[in-house]
């Protein structure tokens, strides 16, 4: 599965501003909604309702915020590169400057995980991490989230 399945150039957010966990979560939502037509709220709810399970912090400044909202109807992506760290209770206490807020549908399984494995290998590579902090360009961080992605994916 290649990020370019779950994510389109306008669902990159290069500099969110955003200074809570909470915050990014309701911004990532907002746009989500934008891109779906599915209510800012529905969405909210489903994302909070997963984290409080337990934080979708991955470590290493990651975040892979994810749920399964009832009206979304195919795997769809946001990223996000956020102007300032947040605390988000991440596995290695580290402050969390990438997101990608990942939303299936209810009956998606094992789409599901082979999207959240992929997502969680390609911002876990050090090289990419590290262009995606070092740019402010939405179109930069979609080739290099998506070519980056795909390319890497025989090597996984």
């Amino acid at each position: 599965m290649d990020l370019s399945d779950l994510l389109k150039p306008d669902a990159i957010v290069p500099n969110l501003k955003a200074v809570s966990k909470k915050q990014v979560i309701q911004d990532l939502c907002a746009k989500a909604s934008r891109l779906t037509g599915i209510s800012e709220r529905e969405l909210f709810d489903t994302i909070l309702q997963r984290e409080r399970l337990g934080s979708t912090g991955v470590g290493q400044g990651v975040a892979i915020p994810h749920g399964k909202p009832r009206s979304i109807k195919e795997i769809t992506g946001v990223f996000a590169r956020l102007s300032k760290p947040v605390d988000f209770e991440s596995l290695d206490d580290q402050p969390v400057d990438l997101v990608f807020l990942l939303l299936a549908p209810e009956g998606a399984g094992a789409d599901h995980l082979k999207a959240l494995a992929r997502i969680a290998r390609v911002l876990r590579d050090a090289q990419i991490a590290a262009k995606l902090r070092a740019t402010t360009d939405a179109d930069a961080l979609y080739a290099l989230l998506v070519d980056r992605g795909s390319s890497s994916q025989s090597a996984a």
